[in-house]
């Protein structure tokens, strides 16, 4: 019952986007398209949700005209939690879009809304395929329905080259996918996803099997070094088509990992510390990388890299727990970044679609032209503090909770100071803290920047902020509050998703309950005390403010201060990017004050992608150009290319 639901959610989805084939465009408002998402999100979350009941949780085996075995499709607890936030955003998403994405205004509005409905679908059948050759397909038109969405404005020559990165890389991705899979189906004889032969991790093609599940998955997370694509694409694509790629698309990578792992019944605890420090590599860097943006999306997607990071973390700390046979690990590592991925999921899109109300007031994605918007995006501005919030891992939202979580395993580890963990804690749970910090310093920044201050610019161009626009961000920072304010609402769906990821051999101890572990109502009386204390705080503040005298604020004795006297984003962030300029290598213009009577200039100061622009790009245009002197001795003529062969065969003689 359970498979079936998820199945009829995804042909919904896929047939969403059709009407918009046949009708003109219309006012911004909800549209037939995003009633139909609608009806697909509350059949897919019936579904996911009778697939934590186990006699719910059958599978759905149809013959079918392609070789390696029947469609075979089937929702366990672990599938249905990544399903959940699926549904959650791709709805939310679609309605946001009706008024961001004004059909009156946007030419591609159809090619938009066909690809987003086929791009749900596609999502759904990866989290469901159980066969290899399905799981396959279902990975190739995610990635190209993708591909389509994100340069929806092809016309923009950087919407176009961020298109054209992704297309590359994921199908770098593919080819890795390629290999793992019939790596797979060597070990054992079948095109089905189930367990791999005790003792197979020990052996090469484990080995094989596992680090390229870690190319292939990797990159399409955005784990670093393997994210740069990334930002691009999620600042390229429309708004709400960002909120789906980040908050669901990019967990396909996190699914495809924990899924692999969970195959093998005796993993070498050198997996799970790999995966431990690419995400604290992942989460310090990604954040550092945020606080040096001036794009507000581009900022967003580097906080992406971030977060997955994070989860990696939890992964890691999982897996180190499989190998080791140490429950509390499993359970608090495991527990801490699927419920992660769930909030990630929230609070990443909740940031996404405020960015959109933000670009389609300000016309411009430039943080450095914004400021103010407070007044005219009131909901808009508080929703996405809400978020920002959330993301920092700060009490009492969502975020701080997973965090928690992985914070107890990890500090288990180092006071019993176990040989295979204690060293990985103590690495990771500083940086934790310090990647919390800064990705407080980082949204304290864009906060501040975007909402507070003076216009930078002409000021925004539309101040008006349609219900439809902040209702999907009011109902995702509600479910962020839901989920911190009483987390043991998600145990009873995190629990059986942690028992498939450990996937421990039955003579191991059972796994306890993550409420017994963390203790949980504790925590959610101090989380629900903490708010009641904040909300208290600022209803006493603004009644205490009602009656204030208002005035310019003062700025060091300047009498009329100009919009241009107030943080811009590089000033704001110069102290903590210069912490990591050996990473980031921010570009700056030399000091051209040499002389009493210099000449004017303009500074300006960014921040590239590093892996990209200063190890990618140079290899590739070395390669080209080696490739080019290849051209030398292409002359085209048949007597030059007959003495090349007769030369190749006499020196192949003289090797035998």
């Amino acid at each position: 019952m359970s498979t079936s639901l998820v199945l009829a959610a995804a042909v919904l989805a896929a047939l969403s986007g059709l009407p918009s084939l046949a009708r003109r465009p219309r006012p911004a408002g909800p549209s037939p398209e995003s009633w139909l998402m609608a009806a697909a999100a509350l059949v897919g979350l019936t579904g996911a949700a009778l697939a934590f009941l186990p006699g719910q949780r059958g599978a759905v085996e149809v013959p079918w005209g392609i070789a390696g075995g029947p469609f075979l499709a089937s929702v366990d607890p672990l599938s249905a939690l990544f399903l959940g936030p699926l549904f959650v955003v791709s709805a939310a998403g679609a309605f946001f879009g009706d008024v961001y994405w004004a059909e009156s205004l946007h030419p591609s509005w159809r090619r938009l809304r066909v690809f987003y409905g086929i791009l749900t679908a596609s999502l759904v059948l990866v989290f469901a395929a159980r066969n290899l050759l399905l799981f396959l397909g279902a990975w190739e038109v995610m990635a190209l329905a993708a591909f389509f969405l994100i340069s929806t404005e092809w016309n923009d020559g950087k919407a176009r080259r961020a298109g054209l990165l992704y297309l590359v890389t994921t199908h770098v991705g593919t080819l890795c996918l390629f290999g793992l899979l019939a790596l797979i189906y060597g070990a054992t004889g079948s095109f089905v996803l189930g367990p791999l032969p005790a003792g197979l991790a020990a052996s090469g093609t484990g080995k094989a099997i596992f680090w390229l599940a870690v190319a292939a998955f990797g990159l399409k997370a955005g784990l670093m070094p393997l994210h740069f694509w990334l930002p691009g694409a999620h600042a390229a694509a429309p708004s709400h088509v960002s909120a789906l790629m980040s908050g669901v698309l990019i967990k396909t990578g996190i699914y495809g990992l924990v899924r692999i792992q969970s195959l093998f019944p005796d993993p070498p605890v050198a997996w799970g510390e790999g995966i431990l420090v690419l995400g604290v590599v992942s989460g310090v860097l990604g954040v550092a990388f945020a606080l040096g943006q001036h794009d507000l999306k581009r900022l967003l997607a580097y906080h992406s890299v971030e977060n997955i990071g994070i989860i990696a973390i939890g992964l890691g700390l999982g897996l180190v727990g499989r190998s080791t046979g140490n429950p509390a690990w499993m359970v608090l590592g495991f527990g801490g970044g699927l419920l992660h991925v769930v909030n990630h999921g929230l609070f990443k899109s909740l940031l996404f679609l405020g960015s959109g109300a933000v670009v389609r007031a300000s016309g411009t994605r430039e943080m450095d032209r914004m400021g103010g918007l407070l007044r005219v995006l009131p909901v808009s501005g508080a929703c996405f503090a809400v978020g920002a919030v959330a993301i920092s891992g700060l009490p009492p939202l969502n975020g701080f909770v997973s965090e928690w979580f992985l914070y107890l395993g990890l500090l288990d580890g180092v006071g019993k100071r176990a040989a295979s963990a204690w060293p990985w804690g103590a690495l990771a749970v500083p940086a934790l803290a310090l990647i919390g910090s800064l990705a407080l310093a980082c949204f304290v920044k864009a906060f501040g920047i975007v909402f507070l201050g003076e216009p930078r610019g002409a000021g925004p161009r539309v101040t008006d902020e349609p219900a439809w626009m902040w209702a999907p961000m009011a109902a995702l920072a509600a479910l962020c509050f839901a989920i911190g304010l009483a987390p043991m609402l998600v145990t009873p769906f995190l629990d059986p998703a942690i028992a498939v990821a450990a996937a421990a051999p039955a003579a191991r101890p059972a796994l306890p309950r993550l409420a017994a572990v963390a203790s949980l109502r504790p925590l959610s009386i101090f989380l629900v005390g903490l708010a009641v204390v904040l909300a208290s705080s600022l209803l006493a503040v603004r009644r205490l403010a009602r009656g204030a005298k208002r005035d310019g604020t003062w700025s060091c004795g300047y009498a009329a201060p100009g919009p241009t006297m107030q943080y811009t984003s590089s000033s704001f962030a110069d102290w903590t990017v210069g912490l990591f300029r050996w990473a980031l290598l921010p570009v700056t213009p030399a000091n051209r004050l040499e002389r009493p009577f210099a000449k004017p200039f303009r500074f300006a100061s960014h921040v590239d992608d590093a892996v990209l622009h200063r190890l990618l790009i140079p290899v590739f245009r070395a390669g080209a150009e080696l490739a080019a002197l290849g051209r030398r001795v292409q002359h085209g003529q048949i007597q030059l290319y007959l003495f090349y062969v007769a030369l190749t065969i006499v020196v192949l003689l003289f090797q035998v």
